[in-house]
């Protein structure tokens, strides 16, 4: 039986998936970390709200966007 936290709620497998996704589709895994990193800082100053929300920690956000960013560039057109 898996002890109950509030981890729990957020699907582990899905953000690894997403993160090595990410990773695969740099050119440079130095700069993608240092660019995951910023986006996840200024996420963070700019909504206070979400650090008591463990769905949207600021890294995850940053990852999951940065992902999307790069393997569907027409969401980006709209």
């Amino acid at each position: 039986m898996k002890p109950y936290n509030e981890y729990t709620k957020i699907n582990l497998d899905y953000i690894n998936y997403k993160t090595e996704e990410l990773l695969e589709l740099a050119q440079n895994r130095y700069k993608i970390t240092i660019q995951v990193a910023n986006r996840a800082k200024r996420r963070k100053y700019e909504d206070i709200d979400i650090v008591d929300d463990y769905m949207n920690k600021p890294i995850v956000k940053a990852i999951i966007e940065m992902v999307d960013e790069i393997t569907e560039p027409e969401i980006l057109d709209d």
